[in-house]
């Protein structure tokens, strides 16, 4: 939403806003509009909602907005060839990450998930691989120490909106140059998959604390305790070798839970067992004695 309010302000004319139809939302699954239809209808510009672009239908009514150029964010859908050459000067995507290091669906939750210390936006001209088109400019920025999937994603959502009206100007222009992606250094960011939640208490305190960060806020990482989940919310790794066996429950206080890895020691202080609100781990052992668990079974 962040490019289509800079879209909005700037000197360039939106004239359609395309977005998946309304998806059913809340515990009374009622229909709702996308944060995107929702920005657009505020700012009075129509919208376009195709169940599929494969149709010849959606290529004409496409073809019929008469647009100079096509920026795509996040859209979910594939664009097939028609669609790509529809738009005079072709299609342009934000990416979030700086290519061609994590193309693919989940760009930033796999950066820091890999420990990544550097992550970015790249502006991309759209081509029919998956994220293989020339680069038109890229902005890079650190991933900060606790730096959550929710933080990153807000912060390059601002950095790409800027990132765009600078390349579309010079797209405008003329003046732009795109670069083709180097051979070297090609990752795949593959789609998330629930089943990559559960935590493997085997792995390092400090993979495991990535993966909480990288989890949030979907789908959370979880373990499970007494035959039940138990979902991680928020986690720090300590300076305190680990003993007994990973996932063995070492210590409780007021700062948290201290559960022991494959190496080091790490620290729950946010949790939400099954059918509760997230709590602080001091809230939740109000309730609940963890001393001498095994978390993981």
């Amino acid at each position: 939403m962040p490019a289509l309010e800079a879209l909005v302000r700037s000197s360039h004319r939106v004239v359609a806003v395309y977005t998946q139809p309304d998806r059913p939302a809340g515990r009374g699954q009622q229909l709702a509009a996308s944060a995107v239809k929702q920005c657009a209808l505020r700012h009075g510009l129509p919208v376009e909602q195709p169940a599929t672009l494969r149709e010849p239908a959606a290529v004409e009514r496409l073809q019929r907005w008469s647009a100079d150029v096509m920026v795509v964010a996040a859209y979910g859908l594939l664009l097939p060839p028609a669609i790509l050459q529809t738009p005079r000067l072709g299609c342009i995507n934000i990416h979030a990450s700086l290519l061609p290091r994590w193309r693919g669906a989940a760009p930033i939750q796999r950066a820091i998930a890999a420990g990544d210390q550097q992550t970015g936006v790249t502006i991309m001209q759209m081509e029919a691989g998956l994220d293989t088109g020339p680069m038109l400019l890229t902005r890079a920025v650190q991933i900060e120490a606790r730096e959550t999937a929710a933080s990153l994603h807000d912060r390059l959502a601002t950095l790409g909106a800027e990132a765009l009206l600078d390349a579309l100007d010079e797209v405008a222009q003329g003046a732009a140059t795109p670069q083709v992606q180097p051979a070297d250094g090609v990752t795949y960011a593959t789609k998330l998959r629930k089943e990559e939640a559960t935590i493997d208490w085997s792995r390092s305190a400090a993979e495991i604390d990535r993966q909480i960060r990288a989890f949030d806020p979907w789908p959370v990482a979880e373990t499970r305790w007494n035959g039940q989940q138990l979902r991680v919310w928020q986690a720090i790794p300590i300076d305190s070798p680990a003993s007994n066996g990973p996932g063995q429950v070492l210590a409780t206080s007021a700062a948290g839970i201290d559960v022991g890895t494959g190496t080091g020691v790490l620290r729950l202080t946010r949790v939400q067992s099954a059918g509760r609100k997230a709590m602080s781990a001091a809230e939740f052992l109000k309730a609940h004695r963890l001393d001498g668990a095994v978390l993981g079974s």
